[in-house]
């Protein structure tokens, strides 16, 4: 079965050496999570790259910092996965455990998928 990518993080496999993607919805779903994680700076040759939810994790959590990282999220999929729609987005903060959840639901358009994205930090 032929794979479309490496999925991260990298974990040997007997069959292919690597574990790998084998569908268009896993690789979308990885890079979603990768942008979401990554921090501007951090991605080589793209500065720009990455909506940088980790450095909200620790800032003073207000109202406006789900619209903030709404926002940043919107402008980041336009940019680098425009393939993308997202459809809802919903938080869930733990200020005992200082934890943020992201609960992303998007579609993919051109080739009629939704799916779910949940990312806890």
């Amino acid at each position: 079965m032929s794979s479309i990518g490496i999925k991260l993080p990298i974990t040997y496999n007997t069959g292919d050496g690597f574990t790998m993607i084998r569908t268009l919805r896993q690789m979308v779903k990885q890079n979603l999570k990768m942008l979401i994680l990554t921090n501007p700076g951090e991605r080589v040759m793209e500065p720009n790259f990455g909506v940088g939810v980790m450095t909200y994790l620790f800032s003073n959590y207000t109202e406006g910092v789900e619209g903030q990282i709404q926002s940043r999220l919107g402008e980041q999929i336009r940019i680098y996965l425009p393939i993308v729609t997202i459809t809802n987005i919903g938080f869930q903060t733990s200020p005992d455990t200082n934890s943020l959840r992201i609960i992303l639901e998007y579609t993919i358009p051109d080739i009629g998928i939704n799916d779910l994205l949940e990312i806890t930090i």
